[in-house]
C-alpha cells in the first residue's frame, strides 16, 4: 500500500502531493495555526510540517492503537484521538497538542471522535449505545453525554458547522447512506443529499460556504477502503453538488475535519493499488 497525502486548492482546482509513503497513513487534520497536518498510521499519530514534509511522531503516552478518528481543538490546545488499546473497543481521549499524557473522555465504549464545537466546549462522536449506532455529544471533560439521534440504522461522521448551529452527519435511516444535519440539542434532523451515491463524512468549511464529503459508488456497503471514490463539494445554501476529485481510496481518505483555516484548501489521502 502506498499512501499519498495530498492537498486540493479550490482556487486553482489543482492537487499537490505533500508526502508519499510505502505504508498506510490516514485521515489528515489541518492544524489551525502552524502550517502542518496530523495523520495516523500503525496505531500512532504523526505531525507533517508543510514546509519540510515528513512523519514526525507525536507522543501519545500509552496509546498505541489510535485509529483514523482524531482532530484538533479550535484553539489548538488539545488533540482528540480514538484508541482501543484499553479494553479492545474504541474510546475517546484528549492530550496536549504537543503530545503527552492522555486523558480518557468517554467512559462508555465504543466511541469514535469526529467533531469539536466551535467554542471548544463540546465533542461530537459516533457511538454504539444499547446495541444501536447514534450521534452523541459530551463536554470536553466527558461529562453530560447526550444522544442526539440514533436507532437501528447507521449514524456516523458528525462534524459541527462553523456557527455551531448544526451538526452534520451521515446515515442510512431512510435506506441509502446520505448526508444529514441536526441541531446540537437533537432537534430538526434534515436530509441534505438524496442521490444514488453512498455518501459519507460531511465536513463544513470554516467559512460555512461548503461541505466536503466522500461519495462511494451506488450499492456500496459500509465505508470500505480500496475503492474508486469521489470527493464532492455541497454548496451552501443552494445545495448544489460539485464533483472535485476521483481517486482510489475510501476509508482513511477524509474521515475527519481536513479544511485549511482559510477554507481555500483541504487535505486528503489517495492510495495506490
Amino acid at each position: 500500500m502506498r499512501s499519498n497525502l495530498e492537498i486540493y486548492d479550490l482556487g486553482t482546482e489543482r492537487v499537490e502531493t505533500v508526502l508519499s509513503v510505502a505504508f498506510l497513513i490516514e485521515a489528515p487534520n489541518w492544524m489551525p495555526n502552524d502550517g502542518s497536518l496530523i495523520v495516523n498510521g500503525d496505531g500512532r499519530l504523526y505531525r507533517v510540517p508543510l514546509d519540510v514534509p515528513a512523519l514526525n511522531a507525536i507522543d501519545t503516552g500509552g496509546l498505541s492503537r489510535i485509529n483514523n478518528d482524531h482532530g484538533v481543538a479550535p484553539d489548538a490546545s488539545l488533540l482528540a484521538v480514538s484508541d482501543n488499546t484499553d479494553g479492545g473497543e474504541s474510546c475517546i481521549y484528549t492530550l496536549p497538542i504537543e503530545g503527552g499524557r492522555p486523558q480518557r473522555i468517554t467512559e462508555a465504549t465504543p466511541s469514535w471522535w469526529h467533531g469539536w464545537s466551535p467554542d471548544g466546549r463540546q465533542l461530537a462522536y459516533t457511538a454504539v449505545r444499547n446495541g444501536e449506532f447514534c450521534i452523541a455529544t459530551c463536554a470536553t471533560d466527558g461529562s453530560g453525554e447526550a444522544i442526539l439521534i440514533g436507532g437501528p440504522h447507521h449514524y456516523d461522521g458528525p462534524d459541527y458547522s462553523p456557527d455551531g448551529d448544526w451538526i452534520w452527519f451521515n446515515s442510512d435511516r431512510f435506506g441509502n447512506m446520505q448526508l444529514w444535519r441536526v441541531r446540537p440539542d437533537g432537534r430538526d434532523p434534515q436530509q441534505m443529499t438524496a442521490d444514488a451515491s453512498v455518501n459519507w463524512f460531511p465536513h463544513p468549511s470554516p467559512d460555512g460556504r461548503h461541505v466536503l464529503y466522500l461519495a462511494y459508488a451506488p450499492g456500496t456497503t459500509g465505508h470500505p477502503s480500496g475503492c474508486d471514490v469521489e470527493l464532492r463539494l455541497l454548496e451552501c445554501p443552494t445545495g448544489q453538488v460539485r464533483p472535485l476529485v476521483a481517486l482510489f481510496g475510501g476509508q482513511g481518505t477524509i474521515n475527519v475535519p481536513c479544511w485549511s483555516p482559510d477554507s481555500q484548501r483541504f487535505a486528503f489521502m489517495r492510495y495506490e493499488r
